[in-house]
């Protein structure tokens, strides 16, 4: 068995002020309702997210008043505006200050960092940028044949990419969950990347002799997909992790099923949702012991660790800004 360095550290999310260009998950669709705006902390500093009183698409802009830097999130919603509760400046949508609570004129540089943001899988998303790199990942079914539960749980004091490299570590699968591959496979030879994503098809079976065959992706440094057949239904799992401040992130899940067609058994998909729900989840509860007390240092990797080695290249590669920093701090 050969070993080798691995080479330069991986740099931590808010290294050098910066963190990862990517999606990431603020809240539920359902938090920020009509005419309500919301408060998350977020690259380590504060974001608002609203919606207008009419519905429509959820905003996320930078969370302080550029008059005094009153926090936006305990002012509320007039119309379509986000008023600020301490002297009455109001933003629209994209961060521009529209009127000041005395009605003297605007000074010209009065806006707020706007953030893309996107709703899907029942989460409101923000990119870290002026401009997404990539898009959401999406899901090969239509949403209205989808059935969808969602989880948060608190933050944890991990990056995001740090959990995501479980899914490139084969050997923990095989050592610490204790799966099975099927014979002849080995992920690390089928790894395909693009600039923004990584990910390897993955056929096994569980202690508990569930049958799994997958698609599992990486995209950005914090988004977890996997699609495929769990005991031979289709279903998809996604963990989305938001950076909250260096050294911290809060975790969402989405675990989704096909409906039967018309709606014919729910009751069945509900079953089928829990037992899903209880193969996923238990694998996070193998790895929760290790994740909240890894001093991850990579040093020397053996052969076994190809894929994780192209990971962790993947994260150092990956473009890193903060625009927004002086906005939301």
């Amino acid at each position: 068995m050969t070993t080798r360095p691995l080479g330069r550290p991986v740099p931590g999310e808010g290294q050098d002020g910066l963190y990862s260009q990517s999606w990431f998950p603020l809240c539920l669709s359902t938090e920020p309702g009509p005419g309500r705006v919301l408060g998350v902390d977020f690259l380590g500093g504060r974001v608002a997210v609203f919606r207008g009183a009419a519905g429509g698409p959820a905003r996320v802009v930078s969370g302080y008043c550029a008059h005094l830097g009153a926090d936006l999130s305990v002012g509320h919603v007039e119309g379509e505006r986000l008023r600020c509760r301490y002297h009455g400046w109001r933003y629209d949508g994209g961060g521009v200050c529209t009127a000041t609570g005395t009605g003297e004129p605007v000074p010209p540089r009065a806006r707020l960092f706007s953030f893309p943001s996107r709703e899907s899988h029942g989460i409101v998303w923000a990119f870290n940028g002026r401009r997404p790199l990539f898009d959401v990942p999406g899901l090969p079914v239509p949403p209205d044949e989808l059935l969808l539960r969602h989880t948060v749980l608190d933050e944890a004091p991990v990056d995001p990419w740090l959990v995501a490299a479980q899914t490139m570590d084969v050997q923990h699968f095989l050592l610490q969950h204790g799966f099975a591959l099927d014979d002849g496979d080995d992920p690390n030879d089928t790894v395909t990347a693009t600039a923004h994503s990584m990910g390897y098809p993955l056929r096994l079976t569980t202690p508990e002799k569930h049958r799994l065959d997958l698609r599992v992706e990486i995209h950005g440094t914090n988004v977890f997909r996997q699609t495929g057949t769990l005991d031979g239904r289709w279903f998809c799992w996604l963990t989305a992790l938001r950076s909250v401040r260096p050294g911290v992130s809060r975790p969402y899940f989405v675990l989704g099923a096909r409906r039967a067609e018309g709606g014919a058994d729910p009751a069945e998909d509900e079953a089928f949702l829990d037992r899903a729900i209880g193969v996923m989840m238990g694998m996070l509860a193998d790895d929760a012991p290790v994740l909240l007390t890894l001093h991850f240092r990579p040093g020397l990797l053996t052969r076994s660790d190809r894929a994780l080695a192209r990971y962790l290249e993947y994260v150092r590669r990956h473009p890193r800004a903060h625009p927004a920093r002086e906005d939301i701090s």
